[in-house]
């Protein structure tokens, strides 16, 4: 009778166990359904891959792919407005307050953009302020408007932690180990990974999001709206150029020559321009790095080089020769068909990620000489003397 008892007891408990069990999981997926699904609409982003946009009541999910293992998520944010009271049963992620009026901006490239959406006043922060070309951030930089935060490597955490920043955004780069002390701080950091875009639309489609963060939707969508036709107007223009040059990018840094992947903003970019990537065998959606003499004996026939630089006078073609005893052995050298940047002149690095079109009409200009029926200003490359 004992046992009997003893078997009752615990067959009991277990239909017990089993009940609580399937009621907890009932749970999980009605709270997921109704939250994440059902109420959810997604907004449609046409190029970009790394990010996703859904529209629930009351918020914003912005989900961020992780660029390095596609079946990852790197973040999840939730926008709710700052003047309305905090939706019920949000869903995991970082809750942003939007608009966003104090942000610690790392890179030169956002910075450019958020004075563009008309929301300078925001930034109250900035990392590598000695790449900021900007005259009016300098300007609040020196005023003290805008707080120098030092380098993004090792960011003053004195200054963060009394600047006390909504977010702090910067470019995400694999295995970072969440920042380090800068994760730590509580603050919701914006993983900005545009970069990793496997085309220049994908990247320049993001100002969409920064446009939500700063409350400047209407101005990021019209923005995007123009940059979209006027880059796709002149891709098929370039898409009936009857040749394709080949076209390598830069030089020899230290060490390596780092060339544009396949899959990358900047070779797509010159496919994109009636061009041919000498390197799009190597499908990274960033830079590849090589030895100088493996970019020689890859591309050596090019017939077009676009060369970025940064320094006092403009780079000459005796120059360039002496800069790496491989660089005049290219074609394009030889031929003189190389174009010249001096970025310490032009914002190409502010201006050009979030307006792919205006240098990709620069490069079918060069590539294909009287194509475009309407006239190129040459404001970024000029032909190396």
């Amino acid at each position: 009778m004992t046992y009997r008892l003893v078997g009752i007891k615990r067959l009991w408990s277990l239909m017990t166990l089993i009940l609580v069990v399937a009621f907890l999981a009932g749970c999980k997926g009605s709270h997921a359904s109704s939250s994440d699904k059902t109420e959810g609409s997604e907004m449609e982003l046409k190029y970009a891959e790394n990010l996703t946009l859904e529209e629930f009541p009351g918020y914003v999910a912005a989900t961020v792919r992780n660029p390095w293992d596609t079946t990852k998520t790197l973040q999840k944010y939730i926008l709710v407005r700052r003047d309305s009271a905090m939706p019920a049963n949000l869903p995991a992620g970082t809750v942003v307050r939007v608009p966003v009026t104090n942000a610690l901006v790392y890179s030169t490239v956002h910075n450019s953009l958020i004075s563009e959406l008309g929301s300078a006043d925001a930034i109250g922060g900035i990392c590598n302020s000695k790449y900021v070309n900007d005259k009016e951030l300098k300007r609040r930089l020196a005023s003290g408007d805008i707080v120098d935060c030092g380098v993004s490597m090792s960011p003053d955490l004195e200054k963060i932690i009394k600047l006390n920043p909504q977010v702090i955004m910067l470019s995400p780069f694999e295995n970072n180990d969440k920042y380090a002390k800068v994760g730590e701080l509580g603050i919701p950091i914006i993983e900005c990974a545009d970069y990793m875009e496997t085309s220049a639309l994908g990247r320049a489609e993001w100002v969409r999001f920064y446009g939500m963060l700063f409350g400047k939707s209407e101005k990021a969508d019209s923005m995007f709206a123009d940059t979209e036709s006027n880059y796709l107007r002149m891709k098929a223009a370039a898409a009936d150029a009857p040749d394709k040059p080949k076209v390598i990018i830069d030089q020899r840094y230290g060490q390596v020559w780092n060339v544009p992947g396949g899959v990358s903003t900047m070779g797509r970019l010159i496919e994109d321009a009636g061009g041919v990537n000498p390197f799009a065998s190597y499908r990274q959606s960033g830079s590849v790095p090589l030895a100088p003499e493996k970019v020689l004996a890859e591309a050596h026939d090019a017939d077009i080089w676009f060369v970025r630089y940064n320094q006092e006078k403009e780079k000459s073609m005796k120059e360039l020769a002496s800069d790496a005893p491989v660089n005049s052995q290219f074609k394009a050298f030889k031929d003189g068909n190389v174009y010249g940047c001096n970025t310490r002149y032009v914002d190409f690095y502010e201006e050009t990620p979030f307006h792919p079109d205006r240098i990709l009409g620069e490069m079918i200009s060069a590539m294909h000489p009287g194509l475009l029926t309407d006239t190129v200003v040459r404001h970024y490359y000029h032909r190396m003397q």
